[in-house]
């Protein structure tokens, strides 16, 4: 067991941890990130999940260090990939031309940016990262955390880490039951949070469905995987979502209209990949399958370069919610994530020999899994899509009533003398483990209130994910890819401002001066506090 002393302690280093480990060692602080999968930049990245922007991204809402990603991540393609020439112009490229968001791509190559970007922190040791690790213990005394061990996922090391601000951003909120720090998952009740889609009576073991993701691309030959050994069960599996139709199908619920509808798939169709208007303000772009989530589009480079288009799968089908997995021992937590697994392969099994073709055949045998694009050796994702974490109890707690578009109205959503930052997304939750289908509402853009990032009682841990101060309703709208960043990139500066100024994060929320001081900080570095004035957004 190694003993290692830092300002702060970073626990994964997803897009909230990669961007608070930033803002921290840009503020003077000394930072130690750890990360379990062997990727750093979670749901971007090993998890493999494009991102879900909203569609005023290229103008404003985001931070500028979020910026420079993005930015980077298209330099790469315009530095080392062959792209056609009216590609290569475009200021607002699209590698994969998917209809889900303004910048679809390569998992990988946002590994390399994210990577890029620590680096001259890594280098002068103001940022050390732990990988392959993933947090087992904690001691706590009184109100603070004193120590959190870490353990190797792949047979290393071993931590025992002190630092003076510990920040949890995991997936899954995962430091919070081993700090002792109070916390909710699932339903809230509408007598506690007096939102209009929330149940009567709470419902905590209610999660929204994880996902694990791969790419697929088509080939000649047949390509067919080995039979899944669950297939005969998800074959059949017919959830009360899904009205009688089975889930491994074409068919899935509209989530706003619950109408159960027919999705189309035709790979390599050859449209103008130059046309797709990611916008889901205007078109939710999900009815084409091969087309929402396609991270590369063959036709934007070099003839020959991409033999296929390479197509995300993230779809309806492969949501698994059977049964939580918060909150239950470790190894009933790997069993979940195993089956969640069997789901995505029997999805992949089933559309290359049994899935109904355009030409009235059935399989598609050319469809090829891409094992060298997921860095893994089944081809599917390093790690599961978590939509849902444990949610810390918040000085500041995040309801529907503060961002619905049908509540708030032409007023906008609540604003927030002590926000740290912006974003905009509907309210978004996937079928659940208590059987409940989609939930969608129109929303309207929304800050982020310091408060939600600091726990009630707790004085040196700070959210830094999807595990902040929402609710089960209000997480759908602020677990995306630029909010988690502005999540972890304030919850990081606000660890270093609390180290260098010798206050709390508790003490910057209610002095005023302080809060100023520290929101001033944020300004500078290019954090975006409020929409633009006059006007108002929905979708």
């Amino acid at each position: 067991m190694r003993e290692l002393t830092s300002d702060v302690l970073i626990v994964g280093a997803g897009l909230g941890g990669v961007a608070a480990a930033l803002a921290a060692a840009d503020r003077g602080a000394t930072v130690i990130l750890t990360e379990e999968y062997a990727w750093i930049g979670g749901q971007l990245t090993s998890q493999a999940v494009p991102p879900d922007e909203h569609p005023w991204v290229e103008e404003f809402g985001i931070t500028a260090r979020y910026r420079a990603l993005r930015d980077g991540i298209r330099e790469v393609y315009r530095r080392r990939y062959p792209l056609t020439d009216a590609a290569r112009e475009r200021r607002d490229l699209n590698p994969g031309a998917g209809w889900v968001s303004k910048l679809c791509h390569e998992p990988r190559i946002a590994v390399g940016v994210l990577e890029e970007m620590l680096a001259p922190h890594r280098s002068t040791g103001r940022i050390r990262l732990l990988e392959r690790t993933r947090p087992v213990a904690a001691t706590v005394d009184c109100d603070r955390v004193t120590t959190v061990t870490l353990e190797s996922v792949v047979g290393g090391d071993s931590f025992t880490v002190t630092a003076s601000y510990v920040l949890d951003a995991t997936e899954t909120g995962e430091l919070l039951p081993l700090t002792g720090t109070e916390y909710v998952t699932g339903f809230e009740s509408r007598a506690e949070t007096g939102e209009p889609s929330a149940p009567e009576v709470a419902q905590p073991e209610n999660i929204q469905a994880l996902s694990v993701c791969f790419v697929v691309e088509h080939a000649d030959g047949d390509h067919t995987i080995e039979r899944p050994a669950d297939y005969d069960f998800w074959r059949e599996y017919a959830p009360a979502a899904w009205q009688g139709e089975r889930m491994l199908s074409w068919m899935a619920p509209n989530p706003r209209t619950l109408e159960i509808t027919a999705r189309t798939f035709s790979p390599n169709p050859g449209d103008d990949a130059l046309a797709v208007d990611a916008d889901q303000s205007r078109n939710a772009g999900d009815h084409n399958l091969w087309l929402f989530r396609r991270i590369a589009a063959r036709d934007l480079f070099a003839p020959g370069f991409y033999s296929s288009d390479l197509c995300l799968v993230n779809w309806p089908s492969i949501d698994y919610f059977e049964a939580p997995v918060l909150g239950v021992p470790r190894e009933v937590e790997l069993e979940r994530y195993a089956a969640a697994r069997q789901l995505s392969l029997s999805m992949m099994y089933w559309m290359q020999t049994e899935a109904p073709r355009p030409d009235g055949g059935t399989g598609f045998p050319g469809l090829r899994l891409r094992p060298d694009v997921m860095g893994t050796d089944d081809g599917l994702a390093q790690a599961p899509y978590h939509r849902e974490s444990r949610r810390i109890r918040a000085l500041t707690t995040v309801t529907e009533n503060d961002v619905s578009y049908a509540i708030r109205g032409e007023e906008g959503a609540t604003r927030y003398e002590e926000s740290v930052g912006v974003g905009m997304y509907r309210i978004d939750l996937h079928p659940s483990t208590g059987g409940d289908t989609y939930i969608d509402v129109a929303s309207t853009p929304f800050e982020i209130p310091l408060g939600a990032l600091i726990p009630q009682r707790m004085t040196n841990l700070l959210a830094a994910n999807k595990n902040i101060g929402t609710t089960h309703i209000t997480n759908g709208c602020y677990r995306l890819h630029p909010v988690e960043w502005n999540i972890g990139e304030a919850a990081g500066h606000l660890a270093a401002y609390c180290v260098a100024n010798r206050t709390t994060p508790h003490a910057v929320h209610s002095d005023p001066a302080r809060l100023t001081d520290y929101q001033s900080e944020l300004d500078a570095t290019g954090v975006e506090r409020h929409w633009p004035e006059g006007r108002v957004y929905a979708y």
